[in-house]
């Protein structure tokens, strides 16, 4: 199976916190979990890995390629979405996408009006007029816009209803399906239970471990019965008794 992203030895080292060393990789066809609790460095990974914050070493291959090496054209590759994006809020989505569609050679207008008609987006409205779980769909209409094949997602499912999420999870599974490349981070265990095949365990910045779900779980669950996602995760982050790591 191919590896759509391969990250190793991801650096970035701040006053009071520091990103150790992260390396994991999103294969074609497989939805990866990215999960750790607010201040594990998720985000921060991200954004070195998509060179949005330059980090202070390691690597990352995109589709086989230095992906810093070759930016430019691997972008047009790989869709992103990322939280608190207010990119022209006074614009209307119809100049936002006018402007976007000039940086992407592949740019698809009939799957962007799909994804329009889809998500029910308005393309008279400014762009801070909508809901935060809207925006997440519009970020998401122009990265499902220019025929990516990798999508980096920083908690898309945030602010959604849950009629909207379990619409947005059976899309990733659609694209996973056609051959894709999934990573999203989240908070919410039960997006990864429906939807993610691998999942990633960030803490204090470094890799805990990375893995298939059904091993991860079984890495956390040895000597006992299986435990859940959730329950994983909130006994590894217990300041009392805390979960024994897997090494």
């Amino acid at each position: 199976m191919t590896a759509l992203l391969q990250v190793d030895d991801l650096c970035k080292r701040y006053e009071r916190f520091a990103l150790k060393n992260v390396g994991f990789e999103v294969k074609a066809g497989r939805i990866v979990g990215l999960v750790g609790k607010n201040g594990a460095g998720k985000t921060t990974a991200l954004k070195c890995l998509l060179h949005f914050l330059e980090p202070d070493a390691g690597h990352v291959q995109v589709l086989g390629q230095d992906f810093f090496a070759n930016e430019t054209a691997l972008k047009q590759r790989v869709g992103a979405v990322l939280g608190g994006a207010e990119f022209y809020p006074l614009k209307r989505l119809r100049t936002i996408a006018a402007v976007t569609r000039r940086f992407y050679s592949c740019w698809d207008e009939a799957a962007y009006q799909r994804c329009l008609a889809r998500f029910e987006l308005d393309e008279s409205k400014r762009f801070q007029e909508l809901s935060s779980g809207m925006k997440v769909k519009y970020l998401l209409t122009l990265a499902l816009s220019h025929q990516a094949r990798l999508f980096v997602l920083d908690e898309p499912t945030s602010g959604l209803d849950p009629v909207s999420r379990a619409e947005l999870l059976e899309l990733f599974r659609a694209l996973a399906k056609s051959g894709a490349g999934i990573l999203f981070s989240t908070h919410i265990t039960s997006d990864l239970d429906r939807a993610a095949d691998d999942i990633v365990y960030l803490r204090r910045g470094q890799v805990v471990k990375s893995a298939p779900k059904e091993e991860f779980c079984r890495a956390f669950s040895k000597g006992g019965s299986a435990l859940s996602l959730e329950e994983i995760l909130l006994r590894a982050e217990r300041k009392e008794a805390p979960l024994e790591l897997p090494v």
